[in-house]
């Protein structure tokens, strides 16, 4: 059972999802150069910062998440593991990430996501989170640094092609994160987190999530305009920004705003996850 809560406050699914994007990064900047003890390395590097920075969360967010329905299980509100020892552990997880990175791959990799961890728990978490309407954006910074700690531990410069994965990664959370500001409409309501749905409505977060997707279509298709990617992904992002946008424009219409707001959020992942991939195999092909 105590490793079980030692899992579990750290968000497993959380660190899942951002490994994927991670790998996207490794893979665009190694054009078929892969090497794979460097990719597992960074892959267990940045595991354990986005580890550390959830378990800080949920030592922050206790108060927060007895009130809502979806934490209201979590370990710290049940009181499962005391503040110290979630502390330590947040603190060790972060200390032997930086290591992993530092030792293995390069000084900027570590910058970069250290970078990362301080603004999704002090800047965020702890700044704007529970006091601004701007808190997704902020919070989104943090949320496009794995893909960037992919692409850096591979090149060790932050260039036009990390720009890209970053302001691609940034833009993409927003619809995202509205989809599930919708659908968990009144956990953020009852916890008093100002999201942009709860403080200016549902139709307002929507004309908002209809122009953060085209933003996203067009700076996705910026890798193959600079040359990181093919055809092939170009026709990918292309297709998967049009679908995504024709989606939330039925929002509009949609009889019943949380089952869209569900979709929206599944297909934001569906969409990161194809384009990682893609953009991992078709950097190879531009590099053959």
């Amino acid at each position: 059972m105590l490793i079980k809560n030692f899992i579990s406050i750290t968000k497993p699914g959380i660190i899942f999802g951002n490994l994927i994007t991670v790998a996207g990064g490794f893979f665009l900047a190694s054009a078929g150069q892969a090497k794979l003890f460097l990719l597992f390395i960074t892959l267990a590097g940045i595991s354990s910062i986005i580890a550390a920075g959830c378990v800080f969360n949920n030592i922050i967010d206790r108060d927060i998440d007895q009130i809502m329905e979806r934490t209201k299980e979590r370990v710290m509100v049940k009181g499962l593991l005391t503040k110290r020892i979630a502390f330590t552990y947040g603190a060790v997880l972060t200390v032997v990430g930086c290591t992993l990175l530092w030792v293995y791959a390069n000084f900027l990799t570590v910058v970069v996501a250290v970078v990362g961890l301080f603004f999704y728990v002090v800047v965020y978490t702890l700044g704007f989170k529970r006091t601004s309407v701007h808190g997704t954006l902020i919070g989104s910074i943090s949320g496009a640094i794995p893909p960037v700690v992919g692409y850096c531990a591979v090149t060790n410069q932050l260039d036009a092609g990390a720009l890209i994965l970053f302001l691609m990664l940034s833009i993409w959370q927003m619809p995202h994160s509205f989809a599930i500001a919708i659908f968990r409409f009144d956990d953020y309501l009852s916890a008093g987190i100002p999201v942009l749905p709860v403080k200016k409505g549902i139709y307002y977060a929507k004309v908002n999530m209809v122009l953060y997707v085209c933003f996203f279509t067009i700076i996705s298709s910026l890798l193959t305009m600079f040359g990181y990617t093919g055809f092939y992904y170009l026709a990918t992002s292309l297709a998967i920004g049009l679908w995504w946008v024709r989606l939330a424009i039925r929002g509009f219409k949609a009889e019943n705003d949380r089952v869209w707001a569900r979709k929206m959020f599944g297909f934001s992942i569906i969409a990161i996850t194809i384009l990682s991939i893609v953009m991992s195999l078709d950097a190879l092909s531009v590099a053959l």
